[in-house]
């Protein structure tokens, strides 16, 4: 698997004409902020959920421990 990633990774850069590596290097990063974004937006109310979970839990033992 990982052979078959660096394999198409040396083809890409073999065939990408050297006035297009740093627009497809841009266009790379653009995507890696783009996906950064979308996990730290979802992850937000998530992570206020599973904190909920925990207090929830932590009142419930709290309670019954006396």
């Amino acid at each position: 698997m990982l052979r078959a990633i660096v394999v198409r990774l040396i083809t890409l850069r073999e065939a990408d004409p050297a006035g297009e590596r740093g627009a497809t290097m841009v266009e790379c990063a653009l995507l890696v902020a783009l996906i950064a974004l979308v996990v730290v937006v979802a992850l937000g109310p998530l992570g206020t959920a599973i904190s909920g979970l925990f207090d929830d839990a932590g009142t419930t033992v709290s309670s019954v421990a006396g």
